[in-house]
Order: C-alpha cells, then sequence, then structure tokens
C-alpha cells in the first residue's frame, strides 16, 4: 500500500513572529523554517506503519516555494521513500493546496493519505477536511491512534467529549493530532540518504490547478499587549474591580 503525506514549510515553532510594518502579514525573512510540527507526526505515523509491514511506499509532498525542497529532505530523511515538490511563488490557501492533492491523488492513487490536522503558520485545519470532500473519500480528523488491517483504518480521535473510534475502508484520509506519536530523531546517516532519494519538480499547471486566492487578508496585526496587574487592600475592593472595569463578573 502507497502512503501520501503531505508536509508544510513553516516559521519554527521556536521563533517569535513579527508581523511586518505595513500589516500586510507576517515577517520570515532571514527567520528560521522548519517542517509544521502535525505533518511531521503524520510523517512517523507512515513510517511506522511500513516498519510494522503494513505500508510499501511513502510519498511527501509539499507545496510553495523552491525552499520547500529543504523540508521534503527532512521528510525523506525521518523514512518517505521518495519526494514531489509543486513548486509555485504564490499564495497557497486551503482550498488551493487540496486541488493539488487532489490531482496528486488521482495521479499516484494512495491507499491512505495522512497530514497534519493543522498548520501552525494560518491554523486553518481545513486541508484534510477539503481533500476528503474533493476525493470523495472516508475522513477522520484529529486522531490519536491508527491502525491499518483488512482494507480498513481503526483511527481513534479525540474530540471534545473523550475519543471516539472510527472505520475507514481505504482508501481513505487522516489528520494527525499532537499525541499520535513522537517523531524520531533525524540522524546525520538518514540525511546523507535522503539526498540520493528521489525528488520530482512540478507546476500547479502541470496538473491543471488553478491556484488563484480566493480569501484576501486585509490585515494582519500582534495582539495587544498585557497590561500590569494591581494590587488591592481586600476581597470588596477586587469584587468591584471585577464588576466595574474588567466586567467579568
Amino acid at each position: 500500500m502507497k502512503v501520501l503525506v503531505p508536509v508544510k514549510r513553516v516559521v519554527d515553532y521556536n521563533v517569535k513572529v513579527r508581523v511586518k510594518s505595513d500589516g500586510t502579514g507576517v515577517d520570515i525573512a532571514n527567520v528560521k523554517m522548519s517542517m509544521n510540527p502535525f505533518d511531521e507526526i503524520a510523517v512517523e505515523e507512515a513510517v511506522r506503519l511500513k516498519e510494522k509491514g503494513v505500508v510499501t511506499e511513502i510519498v511527501a509532498v509539499s507545496c510553495g516555494v523552491t525552499q520547500c525542497q529543504e523540508t521534503l529532505r527532512t521528510a525523506m530523511a525521518i523514512g518517505a521513500d521518495r519526494a514531489i515538490l509543486v513548486e509555485t511563488s504564490d499564495e497557497l490557501q486551503p482550498l488551493a493546496v487540496a486541488k493539488i492533492l487532489k490531482a496528486l491523488v488521482d495521479k499516484e492513487q494512495p491507499g491512505l493519505v495522512i497530514l497534519g490536522k493543522q498548520a501552525i503558520d494560518d491554523d486553518c485545519n481545513q486541508t484534510g477536511q477539503m481533500l476528503a470532500a474533493l476525493t470523495g473519500m472516508p475522513q477522520a480528523t484529529f486522531a490519536s491512534k491508527v491502525e491499518v488491517a483488512d482494507g480498513h483504518a481503526i483511527v481513534t480521535r479525540e474530540v471534545d467529549g473523550g475519543l471516539e473510534t472510527l472505520k475507514l475502508k481505504l482508501p481513505a484520509v487522516v489528520t494527525s493530532d499532537l499525541r499520535l506519536n513522537e517523531p524520531r530523531y533525524v540522524t546525520l546517516p538518514n540525511i546523507m540518504k535522503a539526498k540520493k532519494k528521489t525528488l520530482e519538480v512540478m507546476k500547479p499547471s502541470d496538473l491543471g490547478v488553478d491556484t488563484a486566492p480566493r480569501i484576501k487578508t486585509l490585515k494582519v496585526s500582534e495582539p495587544p499587549k498585557r497590561g500590569a496587574g494591581i494590587k488591592v487592600p481586600d476581597v470588596a475592593t477586587l469584587v468591584d474591580k471585577l464588576k466595574n472595569e474588567a466586567k467579568v463578573v
């Protein structure tokens, strides 16, 4: 069985994000970039399924600028067999990415698509769901456990009230939650091996996909700075301030 794992290049989670002075977006110049943590978990899960003998091939996919090749090399160092970069300098929104992935699903015919539940830059949490809708595949989001057997995927997913277990007929789309696994440390020998693995580069036009944005960002701004706390002499004053100033009671 073949598994398709989409990965996204984002600002590293350790970096403090700065908003551009003109408010048009986030400043990513000279900022450390890395693989989206949820996508890294998805790659790890695909590799674990391969180690169990359930999966035969793992294909990592990324959409974006040329530098996304570094992210794909990391995915191959973790254990992906080959990679595809759909190269474009356009601003890619979730629907455009889902359309690109749908075209790749039609081309590659994977038995399972595993991707992160959301990206830490836009927090959209939409691509997996949109891909499932476009392909007509069953989906399980926020997965905390995945088992594949007899042409089905048994997925335990995290919901507000606890855990929910779904049985999906393959091919299917699964989005990974934080507690699905702990990604392995990428070793130097595997990084060197990844450099020799196949990385195919194509354009959205090669797949017949229109990536024109449907949503326009009007303004990006930082949250207001938190004010300093104050001390109050007694409980009555505290209640008064909570009621009349903070207006929370």
